[in-house]
């Protein structure tokens, strides 16, 4: 189902707790959502749909890719660069790694590590960041 995108950062700015089994319908509802919004969006954290936990999903090329509680692992490359965000207005700057390693689960709750780079790891990082609680 298609939610509405929260927009409160004191809401947002809220840790993010870790997603079970029993959280699969946010995820449904989290891919359904950022579909919806591909238009002017690459990427959801569950709390962007007012869910507290650790889901995002995230276009990998024409692809729609979910991660069940990630956590970057490594992370090589820094650089500066301004992103947006759905859920906040206007454009900031901040820190990005090039190449990141991410552990996490994969829909069916299955353990999953990935290499990520250029583009598709800052997607990636940002909705981490939204996870842990952290506005761009």
């Amino acid at each position: 189902m298609i939610k509405p995108i929260i927009h409160d950062p004191l809401f947002l700015a809220q840790k993010s707790q870790p997603a079970t089994e029993a959280d699969r319908q946010i995820i449904s509802d989290l891919l359904d959502t950022l579909r919806a919004h591909l238009h002017s969006c690459v990427g959801m954290a569950a709390n962007m749909i007012g869910e507290r936990k650790r889901v995002i999903v995230f276009c990998n090329g024409p692809m729609q890719m979910i991660m069940v509680n990630p956590v970057i692992t490594e992370k090589s490359g820094p650089y500066e660069t301004e992103e947006g965000c759905l859920s906040l207005a206007g454009v900031r700057k901040t820190r990005r790694y090039q190449k990141i390693t991410v552990a996490y689960q994969d829909q069916s709750f299955r353990p999953r590590t990935g290499v990520f780079e250029g583009f598709t790891a800052q997607i990636i990082q940002h909705e981490i960041d939204h996870c842990d609680g952290v506005l761009i």
